[in-house]
C-alpha cells in the first residue's frame, strides 16, 4: 500500500541547505529551524501516536514573509505543511520528512473590531478564547468553543471546521465566519467571502473551511460576534443507564427546544473529570447530561421547567440546576477538561471523532460497549450529544506490544459503525492521516475523484499538506482488497513514524 505521506525524491541534504540559505535572506536565523533539537517540538500534534521530524521549520511574522516561503517551496517543488498551535487530533499538521513546516504561530494580532457590525478581523494565530476576551467589553463573544479554546488558534479552527460544546445552537466554525484571506501555494493573496450576508460566485468560503491546509494557507479571518445572552443556566441530569441518557437527548430536541449546549459523559469519563476538576459530578451515575439554556430571563425560565419535566420523564435519577454563573462554569469545566482528565488515569488514550444521527445514539452507545468488551479496552465516552458528535476515548498502554494496533482497530470499527447508521467519520477533528483509510468507506470512487479534482485546481503540484485527508483510489483499492475479512472491512494499522 502507498504510504500515507508521500516522500519526494530530493537530494535531501542539498535541497535542505539551499532552502535554509534562501529562507534566511528574509527571515531571521531564529525563524528558520533545521537542527534536530530545534525541530523536535514540531514532530507531532495533539495526536501523539504519530511522529515525524520536519526537514525545516519556517516561522514568518508577516503575510509577505509567509508568501515568500511558499514561493520558494513552490519553485523547489518542496511540500509545505501549515501549523498553528499544534492542538489538532487527527495528525493533520504532522510534518513531512522532506518538507517545510510553516508555523503561523506569530500571526496573533486582532486587526479590527466593529462592535456595531458585530464582526472582528483577526490573524490566523489568534487564540480562539482571545477573541471573546477582546470583545467582552462590548458585550459580545465568539460562539464556537472547542475544549482546547484556551490554546487552539482560529486559523486551525477554520482548517478543521471546529465546533465545541455550544455548536448545537450556534453552529460550527463555518457558520460563524464571513471572510478569509489566504495564500495559495504560489504565494498569491486571495480574499474570499464578504462582510455582508452573502457574496457572489461559488461558496469558496465553505470549501476552504475544513480543507485541512490542502488548498491554501489562511492568514486572516473575519468572524461573526454575538451579543452575550441575558441569562444562561445549566441543568445536570444523572442517569442509571447510558441508553436512557442517550434517549433523553432526542426527547429534548423533539420537544422543539434547542439548547445552547447538550453534552453527555459516561461513568468512566465522569469519575476522571470529577477527580481532576471537582465539579460536583455524581460518581455513582452511569451517565450525565449537561443541558445549557440561554436567552432572555423569561425564555430561560420557561425552558428550564420544560427541560426538567423531559429529563425526569426520560428516567433521570437526579437533577441539579446551576444557581449562578460560577456554578454553571464549574459544571462546564469538568466537561471541557474530560480529555486531560482521562489522560491522568491511563498511560495513553486514543480519541475518536465521529458523528451519527441523534436517534441512533442509544444503539451506538450499546454497540460501543460491546466492542469495548470484545477488544478488552476501556472506552470513556464524551459526546456533543445534541448534534450527534461522538468522542469515545479508548484507554490503552502504548508500551505494551500490539496494544496500540488493537486500539486503532477498535477505533476503526467505531468509525465504521458511525457510517453504518448514517453518520460520518468526523464531526470536527478532521481526517488528517488518522482516518484516511476510513475515507475509503465513507466515499465512493467518483466522490474521491471529485475531491482530487478540486485539489488539483488549487494545488496542481500537490505540495500543500500532501498525503492527508483524501486517499488515492489506488490506496482504497488496496485497502479493500487487503482488509476484507468475512465480508467486513477490517481496519489496518495506520502508518506511524
Amino acid at each position: 500500500m502507498d504510504n500515507a505521506i508521500p516522500v519526494r525524491k530530493h537530494e535531501h541534504s542539498s535541497i535542505k541547505s539551499q532552502l535554509v540559505e534562501q529562507l534566511r535572506t528574509f527571515l531571521p536565523s531564529s525563524a528558520v529551524l533545521f537542527e534536530a533539537e530545534d525541530l523536535k517540538p514540531y514532530e507531532l500534534d495533539g495526536l501523539s501516536a504519530y511522529r515525524q521530524m520536519p526537514m525545516i521549520v519556517a516561522i514568518p511574522e508577516t503575510e509577505q514573509q509567509a508568501s515568500r516561503v511558499l514561493q520558494i517551496c513552490h519553485a523547489a517543488e518542496v511540500p509545505v505543511v501549515a501549523r498553528g498551535a499544534g492542538t489538532g487530533l487527527s495528525g493533520g499538521a504532522l510534518p513531512l520528512a522532506d518538507g517545510v513546516l510553516l508555523s503561523m504561530a506569530r500571526f496573533k494580532k486582532i486587526m479590527h473590531i466593529d462592535p456595531l457590525a458585530r464582526i472582528a478581523r483577526v490573524q490566523c494565530g489568534v487564540r480562539n478564547l482571545a477573541i471573546s476576551e477582546a470583545v467582552a467589553q462590548h458585550g459580545l463573544y465568539y460562539a464556537p468553543d472547542p475544549s482546547s479554546q484556551i490554546v487552539c488558534t482560529i486559523g486551525g479552527n477554520v482548517a478543521e471546521n471546529s465546533g465545541g460544546v455550544h455548536c448545537l445552537k450556534y453552529g460550527l466554525t463555518v457558520h460563524n465566519i464571513l471572510r478569509l484571506r489566504i495564500l495559495t501555494i504560489e504565494g498569491e493573496v486571495m480574499e474570499i467571502g464578504s462582510e455582508g450576508l452573502d457574496s457572489a460566485g461559488y461558496d469558496l468560503l465553505a470549501l476552504m473551511t475544513g480543507s485541512e491546509g490542502m488548498l491554501g494557507i489562511i492568514t486572516e479571518i473575519t468572524v461573526k460576534l454575538l451579543p452575550r445572552p441575558e441569562r444562561a443556566q445549566v441543568v445536570m441530569a444523572a442517569y442509571d443507564d447510558v441508553k436512557k441518557a442517550g434517549a433523553a437527548v432526542g426527547d429534548i430536541i423533539a420537544a422543539g427546544i434547542i439548547p445552547a449546549g447538550l453534552e453527555m459523559m459516561d461513568q468512566l469519563a465522569i469519575r476522571a473529570a470529577e477527580d481532576f476538576v471537582h465539579a460536583g459530578y455524581p460518581l455513582d451515575a452511569k451517565a450525565i447530561l449537561l443541558c445549557e439554556l440561554d436567552g432572555t430571563n423569561e425564555e430561560v425560565s420557561e425552558e428550564i421547567m420544560r427541560v426538567h419535566d423531559i429529563l425526569l420523564n426520560s428516567g433521570a435519577t437526579s437533577l441539579r440546576t446551576a444557581k449562578d454563573d460560577k456554578e454553571r462554569l464549574m459544571l462546564w469545566a469538568g466537561r471541557k477538561a474530560a480529555f486531560p482528565a482521562v489522560g491522568r488515569i491511563s498511560p495513553d488514550y486514543y480519541c475518536i471523532d465521529g458523528t451519527i444521527p441523534r436517534k441512533q445514539l442509544p444503539q451506538v452507545l450499546s454497540r460501543i460497549s460491546e466492542l469495548s468488551q470484545e477488544f478488552g479496552l476501556l472506552v470513556a465516552n464524551v459526546f456533543h450529544a445534541g448534534d450527534g458528535n461522538l468522542h469515545p476515548l479508548i484507554l490503552y498502554d502504548g508500551s505494551k506490544p500490539g496494544e496500540l494496533e488493537r486500539t486503532e482497530e477498535l477505533g476503526g470499527k467505531i468509525l465504521e459503525l458511525c457510517v453504518e447508521v448514517g453518520g460520518t467519520i468526523t464531526g470536527e477533528h478532521g481526517v488528517g492521516m488518522e482516518k484516511i483509510n476510513q475515507m475509503c468507506i465513507q466515499f465512493r470512487d467518483k466522490e474521491l475523484t471529485l475531491f482530487h479534482g478540486i485539489k488539483k485546481v488549487w494545488d496542481g503540484g500537490g505540495l500543500l499538506n500532501p498525503g492527508k485527508a483524501v486517499p488515492t483510489l489506488q490506496r482504497c483499492a488496496e485497502f479493500g482488497a487487503m482488509h476484507v475479512h468475512h465480508g467486513k472491512m477490517k481496519f489496518q494499522e495506520l502508518p506511524r513514524f
